[in-house]
């Protein structure tokens, strides 16, 4: 696979990019077979168990192409190569919540006008379970913030991170399945699935799994390396496409089965859970596998240190996450609430690239660096204001509203109804 796009020349990249003709649509197919497993999954174990297990297979283009940054951060140790490091990961994290999340308010929109002819749904109600989950999501982004403290990443942050999804994954297994009553309203192939006998239904939705999630291993490495060559004909900046365009790409199967949910108001809540899910996913596990690729690269154990511009980007990341939580801890996700995740998503990028345009073409070139790294700072310190003030306020009105905090609620429900 080509690594970067130093590896590319005119040619390699346009024989990459026709790649695409194939990798794409077998990625987007392989995102259905998996989201047909999961939809089948839930009746068998609970929903949120079946979506970590599916968002670890759909994270792992995203696994692959943080490990091979965290390689080449290792064998050639700069905070440069740091950089694109905590770029990659911190931008696929902001694309979840930032793009992820309003994209399926408005395909759940869109599809609710052509059924129902009514233009506006109200909101995303989630489900009691789904406390569990934005609890996961709560603490991935808490210890993101002992790591900006810290101002360093190393193999004890991988132990903890292990640890935390361990934890999360056991209380997931005591969370009841779904009620069979509702097998009526799945589409044709989850609702053909669970309406066969035991054993070939359990043959099924294992075969889903692993086809889909072969499909995924297979089309990954092709997949991101057509998605660079499309990058280098277009003339894609190379910090952009660390930070958002591979992950955008890398984070494509997760994408299709969430808008596959979205489509109806039903199963929305599932689609936002996706997505949650490969949140929690990428804020443990894929942030610990960075410290051990990172030192068996290296060579030797040794932490990974964040100056002020990584770390500034891991806080800002984490304030999204813990917005997230908030936003989401009514149990409900309104519209006026998606908008504004993407707007300070969009806006920021806006910003942060218009530096190239307005500031550096007036500097002399040995300054663009400094330039580059002031202002990228000042924007990041800026909206994680920003994130901060809307928390704020948010925790306020939602305390002033609610004398029981629905999350709670949801909590104590979900706990009664375990498996025991």
């Amino acid at each position: 696979m080509i690594k970067n796009l130093e590896d590319m020349t005119a040619a390699t990249a346009v024989a990459s990019a026709w790649q695409a003709v194939w990798t794409f649509p077998s990625m987007v197919l392989s995102a259905l077979v998996i989201a047909w497993g999961a939809e089948s999954a839930q009746f068998l174990v609970s929903q949120a168990f079946a979506l970590t297990i599916l968002a670890l297979i759909q994270t792992l283009p995203e696994f692959a192409v943080e490990g091979i940054i965290a390689w080449n951060a290792g064998k050639f140790p700069s905070m440069t190569n740091i950089g694109l490091m905590t770029a990659n990961f911190t931008g696929a994290l902001r694309l979840l919540v930032g793009l992820g999340w309003p994209l399926i308010f408005i395909t759940t929109v869109i599809f609710n006008l052509k059924k129902s002819k009514k233009f506006m749904v109200a909101s995303i109600n989630l489900d009691h379970e789904h406390a569990v989950e934005l609890l996961g999501l709560l603490a991935g982004s808490l210890y993101a913030l002992i790591i900006v403290l810290k101002g360093s990443l190393n193999l004890l942050d991988s132990l903890f991170l292990f640890m935390l999804y361990a934890v999360y994954i056991a209380v997931l297994l005591r969370l009841p399945p779904k009620d069979e009553a509702e097998i009526n309203e799945l589409e044709i192939v989850p609702r053909y699935i669970l309406t066969r006998k035991k054993a070939w239904r359990n043959f099924l939705i294992w075969a889903c799994f692993i086809i889909g999630g072969g499909g995924i291993i297979l089309v990954a490495d092709p997949f991101l390396e057509s998605a660079m060559g499309l990058s280098f004909v277009l003339g894609v900046p190379a910090f952009m496409l660390i930070q958002w365009l591979a992950p955008f790409l890398s984070e494509f199967p997760e994408k299709i089965s969430a808008f596959y949910w979205a489509r109806s108001v039903v199963k929305a809540p599932m689609a936002l859970m996706n997505m949650v899910s490969s949140g929690i996913a990428e804020l443990t596990l894929l942030i610990a596998i960075i410290p051990i690729v990172f030192c068996i690269a290296l060579g030797k154990i040794q932490g990974i240190p964040f100056d002020w511009i990584h770390r500034a980007e891991i806080m800002l990341t984490a304030m999204q996450g813990i917005l997230g939580f908030v936003i989401l801890s009514k149990m409900k996700f309104r519209w006026y609430e998606a908008g504004g995740l993407f707007l300070l998503w969009s806006s920021q990028i806006y910003f942060q690239y218009d530096i190239s345009r307005i500031v550096l073409p007036f500097a002399e070139p040995v300054y663009h660096s400094i330039l580059w790294n002031y202002f990228h700072a000042k924007i990041l310190e800026l909206y994680t204001a920003v994130y901060v003030i809307w928390i704020v306020l948010e925790s306020g009105i939602i305390l002033a509203r609610y004398r029981n905090l629905p999350l709670l609620r949801s909590l104590k429900t979900t706990w009664e109804h375990r498996i025991r």
